[in-house]
């Protein structure tokens, strides 16, 4: 241990342990093309799924494999509306309904900007 001094290195930074002895898993280099016309490599073992997409380190672009594997599209379900959520609750004739009493209390001055000013100065008479 005395060859091999600590003072200067930081925690976690660096393993001394020797490489001589290990055997290191298959690996495979797998390119990626940028839209953008720049080139990379990744190295990947080789029981491992490789992606079809890879974020390109220098533009950021999705960028494709070179070997021409292209990704599964998705299906992907339409955003759900409120008035999709709306219609699985009720029916057209309720919602008229609905609409036709809401009409009428604002008409009356039951509902609205007229009944909160008039119930706002009655409490404070």
């Amino acid at each position: 241990m005395a060859d091999r001094s600590l003072r200067g290195s930081g925690l976690g930074a660096k393993s001394f342990e020797d490489e001589t002895g290990v055997e290191f898993a298959p690996r495979q280099e797998i390119g990626y093309d940028c839209p953008n016309q720049h080139h990379f490599a990744l190295t990947f073992a080789e029981e491992a799924e490789i992606p079809a997409l890879w974020e390109c380190p220098r533009c950021g672009a999705e960028s494709l494999r070179s070997d021409g594997e292209r990704p599964e599209a998705k299906d992907e379900k339409p955003a759900r509306t409120h008035w999709d959520m709306l219609r699985e609750r009720r029916s057209i004739a309720e919602l008229e309904d609905l609409l036709a009493e809401r009409l009428d209390l604002l008409r009356s001055g039951a509902l609205g900007p007229n009944y909160i000013a008039s119930s706002g100065s009655a409490k404070s008479a």
